[in-house]
C-alpha cells in the first residue's frame, strides 16, 4: 500500500514537472522575443541540414533530366533556325539577283523615274467610320480625305486581301466601295481587275469584273486558251491599267470553267477578304498618285 502510494506521488510529480516545463515552454514560445530560443534553434538547424542533405541531391538529379530536356528541344529548334537560315539566304540571293537583273533592265530601257518607283507602295492606314450594307450600296467610310493626300480609284485593302477602292472624297472622309459592288453590266460599278496567279507572272491573264451576289465569289474572265490557271492558284492584281497597283492579294482560285464558245475561260475566285467586322483598313499609295 505504502508503495503504491509512492508510485502514485511519482507520477503526480512527474505530471507536475511537465506541466510547468510546458507552461515555460509556452512562455518562451508566446512572449515578445528579438531572437530564438537554443531548443528552437537546435530544431531548426537539425531540420535545415537534413533538408539540405536529402533536397539537394534530389534537386541537381532533377535539374539533370531537366537539361537534358532542354538540349532535346535545343537541338531541334537549332535545326529548324538551320532550315530557315539556308532558306533565307536562298531567298536573299534570288531577290539580289532579281533586283540587280531588274535595275540593269531599268537602265537599258532608259526607265523614267515615275516608271522606276511604279511599283513602290506606301500603305497608309485608316479606321472605318461606318458601313452601309444595303442591297446595291455596299460601301464604307473612312477616317482619311483629300487633306490626308486621298484621290478617287486609290486601291483600298486588308490585312487579308483587297477591299475595293476610293469612290468619293471630301476633305476628311472617303467612301470605299467594296469589290462586292462590282457588276460588269452597270456603267457605275468600279474599274475592273487586271489579274495574274501567284508564280504564273507572265503565263496568266484575265480579267476580274464581277461579283457573283448569290454565290460570294468573284469571276474572273477572258482567260485566255492554254492559259496554266488552276485551282488553289493565289489571284493577284497584275498591274495593267494603273488603276490597281500590281501584287494586291485579291482571292483563290476554287473552280475553272470554259466558257460557252470555248475561246476563254472563267475562274471562280473565292475573295481573301472577309467584307465584314472591319474597324482598319489600308490605302495604298503609289508613286505617281503623290504630289
Amino acid at each position: 500500500m505504502r508503495l503504491f502510494k509512492l508510485f502514485n506521488n511519482k507520477r503526480l510529480f512527474i505530471l507536475l514537472i511537465t506541466l510547468v516545463a510546458f507552461i515555460v515552454l509556452m512562455g518562451f514560445s508566446l512572449g515578445p522575443r528579438k531572437s530564438l530560443s537554443w531548443p528552437e534553434n537546435f530544431l531548426r538547424d537539425t531540420t535545415g541540414f537534413v533538408q539540405k542533405l536529402f533536397y539537394k541531391p534530389a534537386g541537381y538529379i532533377a535539374g539533370f533530366f531537366e537539361d537534358i530536356g532542354n538540349l532535346h528541344n535545343l537541338a531541334e529548334e537549332n535545326k529548324q533556325l538551320k532550315i530557315l537560315a539556308a532558306q533565307y539566304a536562298r531567298d536573299k540571293a534570288q531577290y539580289n539577283f532579281i533586283k540587280a537583273r531588274n535595275e540593269q533592265y531599268e537602265i537599258d530601257l532608259k526607265f523614267t523615274e515615275a516608271q522606276k518607283n511604279l511599283y513602290k507602295y506606301e500603305y497608309h492606314i485608316a479606321n472605318v467610320v461606318s458601313v452601309t450594307t444595303e442591297p446595291g450600296n455596299n460601301t464604307l467610310v473612312i477616317d482619311l480625305g483629300s487633306k490626308d493626300g486621298i484621290r478617287l480609284n486609290m486601291s483600298v485593302t486588308s490585312t487579308e486581301g483587297l477591299v475595293g477602292v476610293i469612290s468619293n472624297v471630301s476633305n476628311f472622309t472617303s467612301t470605299v466601295k467594296l469589290m462586292t459592288m462590282m457588276d460588269i453590266n452597270d456603267p457605275n460599278s468600279q474599274p475592273p481587275i487586271t489579274a495574274t496567279a501567284m508564280n504564273k507572272e507572265g503565263k496568266t491573264f484575265g480579267v476580274i469584273e464581277s461579283y457573283d451576289q448569290q454565290t460570294g465569289r468573284l469571276l474572273m474572265n477572258k482567260i485566255p486558251v492554254g492559259d496554266p490557271i488552276a485551282k488553289d492558284d493565289i489571284i493577284i492584281s497584275s498591274g495593267i491599267g494603273g488603276v490597281y497597283p500590281r501584287g494586291m492579294t485579291i482571292g483563290t482560285v476554287e473552280e475553272v470553267k470554259i466558257g460557252e464558245f470555248g475561246l476563254t475561260s472563267t475562274a471562280i475566285i473565292k475573295p481573301a477578304a472577309e467584307f465584314q467586322d472591319w474597324k482598319e483598313l489600308f490605302v495604298v499609295f503609289t508613286e505617281e498618285r503623290v504630289e
